[in-house]
């Protein structure tokens, strides 16, 4: 298994070492079952002297095997802990487009699921191989005893074990089809749990929901688990019974065709009813093996940037006076939605206003802008000078934003990644007259259950507190109410103007496009510069609206 080799790879040495455990473990059970057949069953031994060697050897194959398994238990979670820490930063590592083209409830699900059934796999892992390991062992020791017995024996067994392998792969097959379903799953669950709003107020809609989408879902993931367990438990009992054959197979050749004596035929049948145990429980592990194979298929199709255990930290350039996109062109897929190419030069300490209509490109260019999308043709220019790929990075550091979809973060970090400034945080609490709204304690905010706007002032307080030259505010005061919204234009943006921020907002009101020092627009993935009358026309619309909606009856 390929999962298998990238723990030897990682940690050979620990590996090697647990599997000497094993083979330790099983030699000593096969002694025992040596010890016993020549003191108790071909000797018959009765003196008291034999116990405490029995017993000795009992305990001493009890430590060792309980040994063998607890290190393997522990390496595989060591692996896990590894896996899921790689998977994160790899996660934080990939660029902002792919991990949107893979989406929400496929990461969760590998977060969740596909670690869970990795790490089930390696608690399940010890019982696979101290199998595999008693059954080589127990083989080599039947055929010192009698080397017919075993050649038959070897033949049923083999038989047992292909039966068992033929129902145990249609069980690989069923958990692949589980896997693809539990994607599926996932998102059902996040458009319940999301949506549970709207679905309140159309039950025509959470009808349609729950018996058209969710159970269609789950009634899929319904066959193909009882189609697994029925073969899984098929192949447990196909191997319990077939050993029990053995068992019999084994006294009717000694007895019945006389391949050996009834102290070798009781030796053959402790052997393998010692070995019935180990080998049920190999079966019984092989399909949370084979789970885990596919768990670890799926993580490897996302795509994710190759693991770094470093973040790396380049420094900003402080000193820019100039920003400039020429030819930037970026699409969505082959054939999806195309912006560009775009031209557009900022000036340190500018106040920019970008519009334009739904879906025209505006947030498109503002993730170009950021670096947070890569894109396809063009160059960014720092003071003239091209930004490389190795230079992304220090280049992302120039930014603060705050998103339509903003997330919020419980702590105020500065730009150097440690507390925020106490006495700015001061400042702006008062600014966004959250000073009494906001509960803080050493630069954490314990109250983060707040209104939408709220929300994005909060948002607006973690941005400016990173103290980063160039801010972003994508559509910030839709969710302001109108007395607040003119505080953000007549106030808050001139005032981080004064500080000597760029500021590039994205913005709708019309009504305020006068405090702009440049208004741009998107039209149809194309950028335009308002000037002269174009720029004078944009803000008289607004003023027209309004009078016109004070005159109406």
């Amino acid at each position: 298994m390929a999962l298998l080799l990238v723990v030897f790879k990682q940690y050979r040495w620990p590996f090697i070492s647990v599997i000497l455990l094993s083979l330790l473990s099983a030699g000593l059970g096969i002694g025992m079952i040596a010890f016993i057949n020549r003191e108790l069953i071909v000797a018959i031994n009765a003196s008291f002297s034999v116990l405490p060697e029995f017993l000795a050897l009992l305990l001493l194959l009890l430590a060792v095997t309980l040994a063998s398994q607890l290190a393997l238990t522990q390496l595989g979670h060591h692996f896990v802990y590894r896996l899921r820490g790689e998977f994160i930063k790899r996660i934080l590592d990939t660029q902002v487009a792919r991990i949107e083209q893979i989406g929400q409830a496929q990461l969760l699900a590998g977060l969740t699921s596909d670690i869970r059934n990795i790490t089930i796999a390696f608690v399940r892992l010890p019982e696979l191989i101290q199998g595999i390991i008693l059954t080589v062992g127990s083989a080599v020791y039947l055929g010192w005893l009698s080397p017919p017995m075993l050649a038959v024996t070897s033949v049923w067994v083999a038989i047992t074990l292909v039966g068992g392998w033929m129902l145990v792969r249609r069980v690989y097959r069923h958990i692949a089809s589980l896997r693809e379903i539990e994607d599926r799953l996932y998102a059902d669950y996040q458009t319940v749990i999301e949506g549970r709003k709207e679905l309140t107020l159309n039950r025509q809609r959470a009808e349609q929901i729950y018996h058209q989408v969710y159970q269609t879902d789950a009634k899929d993931y319904r066959h193909h688990i009882v189609r697994a367990d029925t073969f899984h438990l098929s192949a447990v009992n196909w191997s319990n019974i077939m050993m029990l054959g053995a068992i019999g197979l084994a006294f009717w050749l000694a007895n019945g065709l006389g391949w050996a004596d009834t102290a070798v035929a009781a030796t053959y049948s402790l052997t393998l009813l010692f070995l019935r145990t180990p080998l049920l429980s190999a079966v019984g592990a092989l399909p949370t093996l084979l789970s885990a194979q596919v768990a670890f298929n799926k993580l490897n199709t996302f795509k994710l940037s190759p693991w770094e255990e470093t973040f790396s930290r380049q420094p900003a350039a402080h000193s820019w006076q100039t920003l400039e996109l020429r030819d930037l062109v970026f699409h969505y897929g082959d054939e999806g939605f195309a912006v560009g190419p775009l031209n557009l030069t900022l000036k340190r300490g500018e106040l920019v206003f970008l519009i334009g209509g739904n879906g025209s490109g505006k947030s498109t260019l503002a993730m170009l802008l950021t670096g947070l999308y890569h894109p396809v043709s063009g160059q960014i220019l720092l003071d003239g000078q091209p930004v490389q790929a190795e230079g992304r990075e220090g280049y992302r550091q120039l930014f603060s934003a705050v998103f339509t979809d903003v997330y919020l973060f419980d702590r105020l970090l500065g730009n150097d990644g440690l507390a925020a400034d106490p006495a700015l945080v001061k400042s702006w609490l008062s600014r966004l007259k959250m000073e009494h709204k906001l509960q803080l304690e050493d630069n954490r905010v314990l109250n983060l259950k707040l209104s939408k706007g709220q929300t994005k002032r909060l948002a607006l307080l973690l941005a400016v507190a990173e103290q980063r030259d160039i801010l972003l505010l994508d559509e910030w005061a839709a969710d302001q109410d109108p007395h607040f919204r003119r505080i953000f234009y007549r106030e808050l943006l001139p005032q981080l103007k004064a500080e000597g921020k760029t500021v590039l907002a994205i913005s709708h009101d019309d009504h305020y496009f006068i405090h702009a020092d440049r208004l741009l627009e998107m039209r149809a993935g194309q950028l335009y510069e308002l000037t002269g009358e174009e720029r004078a026309q944009a803000s008289l619309d607004a003023v027209q609206r309004t009078d016109a909606e004070r005159i109406s009856p």
